[in-house]
């Protein structure tokens, strides 16, 4: 064939928001340099202050490949870091990846691809989250369980289809650069905020479990108690922002507080009855961890209803305790939708997979 019936694979940039990530980065750049993308590929790592040996291992990483560039993020923040990277990367796909994500060997040319074959602004996968030790089995098996996540898309699995938002994303740069990248007033969810935009300017966001990120969890207990409760925090303001993002998923958890709240109180003050409520809430999550479990170790299986119970509870508080000013300040920030010339613009269609608005 000549090079008009089989042009050369468009070249790609990563982009890289790390901070303290001194246990991951390096298996995760290693992740995206071994890619089968035939392509050309660059990383920009955006370091945030890490307080770990994150920034000697960047350092390390750009010593030994010329691929490999770093730009600095002061503020820590992820979308600030993410601008930051688009800004110093060059080429028409940008792919972004975090630095405790490992990339499926054929994740990049699988989303160019995707990204032809559907014309879609931005395509993204499956967030296939995996532990190193019992704690992060739990953890894993826990947020890849209706029980602990419902029925997201990116968490537990679907169809290919469009989507509202999808996991990390791997985005044509001219619809990045159209809408001004990312918000940085959502220091969580700002990936369901620059979809939105993207998708009211009428572009198709594509989910498909093709692609496929692996995920290291948080840790520790207070690890993923901080994480799950600035997940709710982010979600209440997310429904401040667009009213008509609400569902009863993102209700099932604060409900879920309250009650066991309410039945604790209750139970001690008034009727030890009321106990039956918490007492109902541990049997069903330790019930539905036994699913959940299967096949791993005896010490993963038995911190799994831990796992749920942690990150329900703080996912319910951080959404009641979400601040009314923080909301605010967030939709006072906000930015149109920039709608590109017609002929540049992919089909308009309705939204069917999962969100990611929890991270």
């Amino acid at each position: 064939m000549n090079a008009a019936t089989n042009p050369a694979p468009p070249a790609v940039s990563v982009i890289m928001p790390v901070l303290n990530e001194e246990r991951h980065l390096r298996n995760s750049v290693r992740h995206i340099l071994e890619q089968d993308h035939p392509g050309e590929l660059e990383v920009v790592i955006a370091l945030g202050p890490s307080t770990d040996r994150t920034d000697a291992i960047a350092a390390e990483l750009v010593a030994e490949d010329p691929r490999v560039h770093t730009v600095p993020n002061p503020t820590g923040r992820t979308p600030a870091a993410l601008n930051a990277a688009i800004k110093a990367s060059r080429h028409p796909v940008v792919v972004r990846v975090d630095g405790h994500g490992m990339l499926s060997p054929d994740y990049i040319a699988t989303a160019v691809r995707l990204l032809d074959e559907t014309g879609a602004a931005n395509v993204g996968g499956i967030m296939h989250a995996e532990g190193e030790n019992d704690w992060e089995h739990a953890v894993a098996a826990a947020m890849t369980a209706k029980i602990g996540v419902g029925n997201a898309a990116f968490h537990t699995g679907g169809a290919a289809a469009p989507a509202d938002t999808v996991y990390l994303g791997v985005f044509r740069r001219e619809v990045l650069e159209q809408q001004g990248g990312y918000n940085e007033e959502f220091i969580r969810a700002q990936d369901w905020e620059l979809n939105y935009r993207i998708r009211e300017a009428g572009h198709l966001i594509w989910f498909s479990p093709d692609l496929r990120v692996s995920y290291r969890p948080r840790p520790s207990v207070r690890a993923l108690a901080k994480q799950y409760k600035d997940y709710g925090r982010w979600r209440r303001v997310v429904t401040r922002y667009h009213r008509g993002s609400v569902n009863l998923r993102y209700l099932a958890a604060p409900v879920a507080l309250l009650a066991n709240v309410a039945g604790l109180v209750v139970g001690v003050a008034v009727t030890p009855w009321a106990l039956l409520v918490p007492a109902a809430y541990v049997v069903g999550i330790t019930a539905g961890s036994l699913p959940a479990g299967r096949g791993l170790p005896f010490g993963a299986r038995l911190r799994i209803p831990l796992a749920l119970a942690t990150m329900h509870m703080c996912w319910g508080y951080g959404f009641l305790t979400s601040p009314r000013a923080l909301a605010r300040r967030v939709i006072a920030s906000r930015r149109p939708a920039v709608t590109a010339e017609p002929a540049q613009q992919a089909p308009q269609t309705q939204p069917s997979a999962g969100t990611t608005a929890d991270r």
